[in-house]
């Protein structure tokens, strides 16, 4: 079988980041089984995995936990993984997909210092979408002590915003009595 050739367009695009914004599933699904590279980032620094996450391109982003050769040191452009994004823009089967995978640090910090649990609280309108992804999170012992350059935590965010069910959620697991 012949080794797969990177194509990169004029915006740093490769073929599978083009298939993955296009939202097409097959040819995302082809180029992967063909060796495509999951990693390449575009002028953006959003390489195909990353995109995946972010976007909530949900069964693209299964395959290619199944079926590709990802690099978990490889940020975006804030510094943060697939899990900050998918977290704050309420993907949350993304979010499950990602925890579930065990590869990505629940903890990692950003440019900003932000956790996927902090984007969670302090970048959301605190609905139950964001709700469910801050129980995922700590169900996978996110920490909801870490501070972000503002020195505030994922608690500190929910005061603010008054999540009153987040703030609950958050002390649920401070004080050990998690009901979930």
């Amino acid at each position: 079988m012949a080794k797969y050739i990177e194509s990169i367009n004029e915006n740093g695009e490769s073929e599978l980041l083009v298939a993955i914004k296009n939202d097409d599933v097959k040819e995302a699904k082809r180029l992967i089984d063909l060796g495509a590279n999951v990693n390449v980032q575009d002028q953006q620094l959003d390489s195909p995995y990353l995109y995946a996450g972010a976007e909530g391109k949900t069964e693209i982003l299964a395959y290619m936990l199944e079926h590709a050769d990802i690099d978990y040191t490889i940020f975006n452009r804030f510094g943060g993984n697939a899990l900050i994004p998918a977290s704050e823009k309420g993907h949350l089967e993304n979010v499950k997909l990602i925890l579930a995978a065990q590869k990505e640090d629940v903890d990692h910090q950003n440019n900003f210092g932000y956790t996927a649990l902090i984007e969670a609280i302090a970048l959301t309108d605190g609905s139950k979408v964001y709700q469910d992804i801050v129980r995922e999170l700590l169900n996978a012992k996110a920490n909801s002590g870490l501070v972000d350059k503002y020195r505030k935590t994922a608690l500190d965010y929910a005061k603010e915003k008054n999540y009153y069910d987040m703030i609950e959620v958050l002390l649920s697991v401070r004080t050990g009595y998690v009901n979930f």
